[in-house]
């Protein structure tokens, strides 16, 4: 090839000076080149760049007849590819369509029950007579405001009407007995956890590259099982009690929970406690038509003396019991990133729980069994010494002493 040898040193300084040239000057650079060589220069000086022949001819064009009152363009007016929703104007339609076909009246869209990656919108998009690729997808979501967003848990389900009502029968019970010394809690079944080295949601700071290493399958450990903490948090005192259970959540547990409480912490605090509040979820082991969550409650009357009052909350607003959002979310951070590798580790990371705000946090292991499938009777339901309020009796009554 004519001029093979200066193909190199071509090259060298084309890639020196690539990253700070725009289409016009590169153009103009490569024309001086060819120029400079003469006779077959425009072949050598596009093997060196890569640039094509008529992109240099054009360039040696504008060198010997430069246009007249140049204005800085790097392309004529008008020159460069058209935006592709200039040459395809269906296609932001098309594809807003089938991001939300829904609510854009389209029911049967074909990604209706697809995972709308951009490669599958880039295919349906295709299909449709529009073709386009998953990167120009991304950028066009971007510039119609559209974002990776994961679920949002806000909607609470089918709302009681007495929901509000209850909500403030709550609060009022909570600060008539907060006003005469008495206790009021409330309780609720953390998560179940599983015991051993798992991967436990969040991080913790660890040497760079050296995080702990983890099993890559969460299946149950045999021997470790699973944790089971039941909460009662003293809403006065801003205080906690979890008992780790190892068997199984019943209502004969949670009320276990309790009092092992009001054993260790309870009743040092309200050494004059003649009644106890309280405030539980509506479902679960200590729900509203649970028989033996109630049978067991009278037990608990019965050893302490108490008068036991429950409110539950309304059906699907377990969110606003307090022990969710004034313990448990602590407990979670305090142990985020640290796989919970014993029950005993579970219980210290429990009780080392603490707030700026005050929150004591005591734990302990109930390794006792309790097992499921235990039946109540209606004979032994009629023994419960039980008042329901004249407000919703089922969410609101109370239990005394025999």
């Amino acid at each position: 090839m004519r001029h093979a040898s200066c193909i190199p040193v071509i090259r060298m300084k084309y890639e020196a000076l690539a990253a700070v040239l725009d289409e016009r000057v590169r153009r103009r650079w490569a024309a001086t080149e060819a120029l400079a060589l003469g006779h077959g220069g425009i072949t050598a000086v596009s093997h060196a760049t890569g640039l094509a022949h008529n992109t240099i001819a054009v360039g040696i064009a504008e060198l010997r007849a430069p246009r007249q009152g140049d204005d800085g363009r790097v392309r004529r007016p008008g020159a460069g590819r058209k935006p592709i929703t200039t040459t395809d104007p269906g296609l932001l339609a098309a594809l807003d369509l089938l991001i939300d076909p829904v609510t854009r009246g389209d029911p049967e869209s074909p990604l209706r029950w697809t995972c709308k990656s951009t490669r599958n919108l880039a295919a349906a998009l295709t299909r449709q007579g529009h073709p386009v690729g998953p990167r120009t997808v991304a950028r066009l979501l971007h510039e119609m405001d559209y974002s990776l967003q994961a679920n949002r848990k806000v909607r609470e389900g089918a709302s009681h009407p007495d929901r509000d009502a209850q909500f403030q029968h709550i609060s009022k019970r909570v600060r008539a007995l907060q006003q005469r010394g008495q206790p009021a809690i409330s309780v609720d079944t953390k998560k179940k956890e599983l015991v051993g080295d798992f991967k436990n949601p969040g991080r913790e700071w660890h040497p760079a590259g050296c995080p702990e290493e983890v099993r890559s399958k969460d299946f149950p450990d045999k021997q470790l099982g699973k944790g089971i903490p039941y909460g009662v948090y003293d809403m006065t005192h801003n205080q906690g009690w979890v008992s780790v259970g190892i068997d199984h959540d019943t209502a004969e547990f949670a009320v276990a929970a309790i009092r092992r409480w009001w054993e260790q912490m309870g009743q040092q605090r309200f050494p004059a406690a003649r009644q106890l509040l309280i405030t539980a979820d509506g479902g679960g082991s200590n729900g509203t038509r649970n028989r033996l969550w109630k049978v067991a409650l009278q037990g608990l009357a019965d050893e302490t003396g108490l008068r036991v009052s429950v409110c539950h909350f309304p059906p699907g607003t377990s969110k606003w019991n307090k022990i969710e959002h004034r313990m448990f979310c602590h407990i979670t951070r305090n142990w985020r990133g640290r796989p919970l590798v014993s029950r005993q580790a579970i219980v210290e990371l429990i009780g080392s729980t603490r707030t700026r705000t005050g929150l004591v946090v005591e734990a302990e292991l109930d390794d006792n069994p309790y097992p499921t499938g235990k039946k109540v009777s209606d004979e032994e339901l009629l023994k419960v010494k039980l008042k329901r309020d004249s407000f919703h009796g089922e969410w609101n009554y109370t239990i005394s002493p025999r």
